[in-house]
Order: C-alpha cells, then structure tokens, then sequence
C-alpha cells in the first residue's frame, strides 16, 4: 500500500489552492474546476470543493470544520520558511520551538482554520528517523 493523498474540503478551492501554493512553492495541478492538486514527491495534498465530498454522501466532509487534524510538511529550515510566510500567514499558533521528539517546528492555520505544521529535524534521533524518507 502506498499513501497517495490528504483532502481538504473547503467552499473555496481557488482561494486555498493559492494559499498552499504560496506555502509550498508549487503551483497546484487542476483536473477539475472543483479539484486542486499540490503533487509534492512524497504525496499530494488535495483540495476539493465541498460539491466533491457530497459525491461520497450527505455531510461525509464538512468544510473548515477541522480541529483535529494537522497537515505537516518536513522543510531544509524552518527558520528561513518563518521568515518567509510570516508575512503570509494571518493566524500563527506556534512560533519556531523545537518540539520534544526533536523537530523543529512553526505551526498555523490555513484560511479555513486547518492547522499546518511545518517542521526540520533537528535532534540526532529525528535526523536519524527521516535519513530514507
């Protein structure tokens, strides 16, 4: 089994879909006018149109209801990506801390209020845990 993807489901797929771009440095593929895509080489983040959850039943996925799920990307530094989207990012909820498995880390919100957390190991051991990934 391979991990293909994540899905955000939001009522505003341009608006995010250029947000993610922004954070990420990559231009998001569009198959769809109600579906966005930022292929990275370790898998893809989705963005669907809350017209696209319905296609899986009524109130399947609710958009910019999530409060449990955090959306991670592993950076080269994550200071240098703080300064980079300080400017960017409206709602901060952690500023550059180097967490207790050994990753440094900033965490904020998306437009929706999905948390994202970018993060660089740092310690041996979280060096150690991503050398093959």
């Amino acid at each position: 089994m391979n991990f293909a993807s994540v899905r955000i489901i939001t009522d505003h797929v341009d608006h995010l879909a250029s947000f993610y771009e922004q954070v990420t440095g990559i231009t998001a593929e569009r198959p769809a006018p109600v579906f966005a895509e930022i292929v990275l080489p370790s898998g893809t983040l989705a963005i669907g149109h809350t017209q696209t959850a319905q296609l899986f039943g009524t109130d399947a996925a609710v958009a910019a209801h999530n409060r449990s799920m955090i959306v991670e990307f592993r950076v080269k530094d994550v200071e240098a990506e703080y300064v980079r989207l300080k400017p960017l990012i409206e709602d901060w909820v952690q500023e550059p801390t180097t967490m207790p498995w050994g990753n440094r880390s900033i965490l904020f919100r998306d437009p929706d209020g999905n948390l994202v957390n970018l993060f660089q190991p740092v310690s041996e051991a979280a060096i150690e845990r991503f050398r093959d990934r």
